[in-house]
């Protein structure tokens, strides 16, 4: 598999609630060199986390220990600018499954969903809900359920649904990506292909 399957999960989160947060601001392009999905959670938000000495920038919420979780609650616009993959490799690197905005760029979207990263795009007053809650309550948890296409804050007992493409969404149950889910059509494809003449 590609990845692990998607079902359910219910975590607690890291608000994020800057607008228009782009690719480079998610994975600089310095860091850009390797091609394999691995070390970039290091980098993410690389020139957020870190002053030039490589020293810890407290006030940054990813170095704030009283939030953690597997989901980053970011804001409007979230994933804009370049196409590059690696900003997605560098979210689920980190240890984030998933991702809540009111409003992604389809191309990063598209990249989550193709490594295990389920984007959550909520309605903008829903997004202040969740955002106020776990600010007032780090330990605040949030269940996302996939299957039922739902979010939801069980402490408050609000829920929005969301949208996933039909497709997109019985790949990330299946823990597949687009090679995977080919794969598990091995015997349909050499059936078709053996009784189709040349």
């Amino acid at each position: 598999m590609a990845y692990d399957k998607f079902t359910t999960l219910t975590t607690t989160a890291v608000p994020l609630p800057i607008e228009n947060v782009d690719t480079d601001q998610i994975i600089p392009a310095r860091f850009l060199k390797a091609t394999e999905r691995v070390g970039f959670g290091d980098n993410l938000f690389r020139d957020w986390r870190y002053n030039s000495d490589n020293t810890l920038k407290e006030d940054f919420v990813l170095n704030n220990p009283k939030y953690q979780g597997k989901i980053l609650i970011g804001g409007k616009n979230f994933g804009s600018g370049s196409s590059r993959e690696h900003a997605a490799w560098a979210v689920y690197d980190y240890g984030f499954r998933c991702v809540v905005s009111s409003f992604f760029a389809d191309i990063f979207k598209n990249n989550c969903l193709n490594i295990g990263v389920l984007p959550v795009q909520v309605s903008p007053a829903f997004l202040e809900v969740i955002l106020a809650a776990v600010f007032k309550d780090p330990t605040t948890e949030i269940v996302v359920d996939l299957p039922a296409q739902t979010i939801r804050i069980p402490s408050t007992g609000d829920q929005e649904s969301f949208d996933i493409n039909d497709y997109k969404k019985d790949n990330m149950l299946n823990g597949f990506d687009d090679i995977d889910y080919l794969r598990s059509m091995e015997e349909e494809i050499t059936s078709f292909a053996s009784n189709t003449p040349l």
